[in-house]
């Protein structure tokens, strides 16, 4: 069985609070990727409360973003249409990785042996890099590997550096569909 972590694809990393001209430029690639995927489909999405600048996160990035229930918080339409009613999970995570998201796979390859866990989405350098380590950690055996091309980071020069540090944790990056420097 093969899963695709979609990370994080929200309005508000797209076009809203924290938006960026690079995630912009993924998220068609993204649905396409969504539309196309042979395996299941599980996505994160960022979520915080109302207390959001009260916390650890919130005093260091004192930006309101991804708040429970506000359209900043929902999946970018075009995800929502390619994926369908397709049965999808998503997982909801206070931090930057999700500890349930790795606890429930650890759980999956134990009943079914997982070929490969693929991850794509924003931002490359916080949440994709976190979740594929976590993923890492729980399942050293199992393969992940992140699509650069379907992958945006708060800048493109952090998005470089969190493409080579996960090369180096043996995470494997798909060079064949990644952007020159």
């Amino acid at each position: 069985m093969k899963y695709l972590i979609v990370v994080d694809m929200q309005k508000d990393f797209i076009t809203g609070s924290l938006g960026t001209e690079e995630a912009k430029a993924i998220l068609p690639k993204v649905a396409d990727k969504v539309r196309h995927y042979d395996g299941r489909i599980i996505f994160t999405k960022d979520t915080h409360t109302e207390e959001y600048l009260n916390t650890q996160e919130g005093r260091i990035l004192p930006v309101k973003h991804c708040i429970l229930g506000e359209d900043g918080w929902m999946l970018a339409d075009e995800l929502e249409e390619a994926a369908g009613s397709g049965g999808y999970k998503i997982y909801q995570k206070p931090a930057f990785g999700s500890v349930e998201l790795a606890e429930a796979l650890k759980r999956e390859n134990e009943k079914e042996p997982i070929d490969e866990i693929e991850l794509c989405g924003l931002c490359t350098d916080i949440c994709v890099i976190s979740n594929a380590l976590l993923l890492k950690a729980f399942l050293p055996e199992v393969p992940v590997c992140v699509d650069a091309s379907c992958c945006a980071g708060v800048t493109p020069k952090s998005h470089e550096n969190a493409l080579e540090a996960m090369k180096m944790c043996q995470v494997h990056i798909k060079e064949g569909e990644r952007k020159s420097k």
